[in-house]
């Protein structure tokens, strides 16, 4: 997905890297591009904000996707998705949305088109996606976002 590769190139990260690692380059870029270092400078000031707000979005995505993350949680992921039911799907430029009826919501990353139509399509969407979707692609719980939203 064109926006992971982005945020990786903004932070100067490998696909491996850690949460130390990503907390170390964000602190570093924050301190470089924080706004209140350009007092005088209305310019840079602004340059500033809209960097700063790019680099929180960045970090806070990847670690969202980061292993050490989704190993945090994959015992809930995988009660998830085995035991409950679909409630409610939405996909938008390869990126798939899966609401599920315990209240859990999950993005998947880089899902091709040609996957979604045969999802919507199957005799059962729930175990079409077990099969072929839940453990192939990259993806984040939606429900910590919605939290702090």
């Amino acid at each position: 997905m064109k926006k992971i590769v982005d945020y990786r190139k903004l932070l100067n990260v490998s696909e491996a890297a850690e949460l130390s690692e990503l907390k170390t380059v964000y602190r570093s870029m924050m301190k470089t591009w924080h706004p209140d270092k350009f007092i005088n400078d209305t310019d840079s000031k602004l340059e500033a904000e809209e960097k700063s707000k790019t680099i929180i979005e960045a970090y806070h995505f990847l670690v969202s996707i980061a292993p050490e993350t989704r190993s945090q949680s994959y015992a809930d992921y995988i009660l998830t998705t085995t035991t409950s039911n679909i409630a409610d799907f939405d996909y938008k430029s390869q990126v798939l949305t899966v609401s599920f009826l315990d209240g859990n919501s999950y993005e998947y990353f880089d899902v091709p088109k040609a996957v979604y139509i045969k999802f919507i399509n199957a005799d059962s969407p729930g175990r079409f996606a077990r099969r072929h979707i839940f453990n192939n692609y990259i993806y984040r719980s939606t429900n910590k976002l919605a939290a702090t939203a």
